[in-house]
């Protein structure tokens, strides 16, 4: 007597008020986090870009000693905007994974008749903060040539 564990499912999923709920609260933390991951990143290409404007306009004032290593404010700003850019790639990515998760693994607790969403906000806001990123990369590189 040998049971086939691969062809019964892993969960119970009882479709009730409550665990529907959990299901929402579930769905809002992923919401939340990747909103926090994007805030980070925008963050870290912000101060990259910052840095970066800013040592090159204060190399251009009148009675600024030349710095030791004037490449090196350069360097830091483009790690930081690059970090940025490959953290929003991964909350990308790692949002995009688990609302598939989601969505296909408990598709009765989401509601009747409800659809997958291809598109939310926070994945097109990422998105388009990728593209800043990038711009921003590589605006500090050409600059630098």
């Amino acid at each position: 007597m040998t049971t086939d564990v691969a062809s019964e499912p892993r969960f119970q999923i009882r479709a009730t008020a409550d665990s529907h709920f959990a299901w929402v609260r579930t769905r809002l933390a992923l919401e939340r986090t990747a909103t926090s991951w994007v805030r980070t990143a925008v963050s870290l290409i912000g101060f990259g870009f910052t840095i970066v404007q800013f040592f090159e306009r204060m190399s251009g004032m009148e009675g600024v000693a030349p710095a030791l290593r004037p490449n090196a404010p350069r360097y830091l700003g483009l790690s930081l905007i690059g970090t940025g850019v490959i953290a929003l790639v991964i909350t990308a990515y790692q949002y995009r994974m688990m609302v598939r998760y989601m969505w296909d693994a408990y598709k009765p607790l989401a509601g009747d008749g409800a659809e997958a969403p291809h598109r939310t906000p926070v994945f097109a806001i990422t998105i388009g903060m990728i593209f800043v990123g990038v711009f921003a990369f590589a605006s500090v590189v050409i600059r630098a040539l």
